[in-house]
């Protein structure tokens, strides 16, 4: 595993470029719509659309490459009130019931995204699988994150968010 951290981390931080990229490209198409509606009024169709895909995208490739468990905000409350072996079995449920409609929706998502390959965007025609296309690898990154969490509640080394400690505290104690 050692020998795999550097390629690893070479992918991390390439995922991050892109996401880079695609928050940039998002941004500087939600100036020129603006440029171009409000100061030139003349309205663009093309940068709405952009925004969008390019909203999606970022949204769904930062969870499934970029975005760390230990940056996932959570509402925790109830669960550090909990014993450790209450805490456990809430990842192992919630982590099986997650990877299960994830995994069991996968072959209807799949269809759709093929079925979609016959509508195209309507200013930028692009395939619209290939608009949803990004949607598959966040379904994976769900469902592999999800078997983590169970793996972690079943031998005990998952997170606690034992909140008293510090915000950064992820094992169970």
């Amino acid at each position: 595993m050692d020998r795999l951290k550097p390629i690893i981390d070479w992918l991390y931080h390439r995922a991050e470029n892109i996401l880079a990229l695609i928050l940039g490209a998002l941004f500087v198409s939600f100036l020129i719509q603006i440029v171009f509606r409000y100061l030139l009024n003349l309205p663009l169709g093309w940068t709405v659309e952009f925004v969008s895909i390019a909203w999606l995208w970022g949204i769904l490739f930062g969870y499934a490459f970029v975005v760390r468990e230990a940056d996932v905000i959570r509402l925790d409350i109830l669960y550090v009130a909990l014993p450790r072996w209450a805490r456990r079995a809430l990842d192992v449920i919630t982590g099986t019931i997650c990877a299960a409609i994830f995994i069991w929706s996968m072959p209807a998502v799949w269809g759709y995204i093929q079925f979609m390959a016959i509508e195209k965007t309507a200013y930028m025609k692009i395939p619209f699988d290939w608009v949803f296309a990004i949607y598959m690898p966040f379904m994976i990154s769900v469902v592999i994150r999800c078997g983590m969490s169970i793996w972690r509640g079943l031998t005990g080394t998952g997170p606690a968010f034992d909140t008293p400690k510090t915000a950064g505290t992820h094992d169970y104690d």
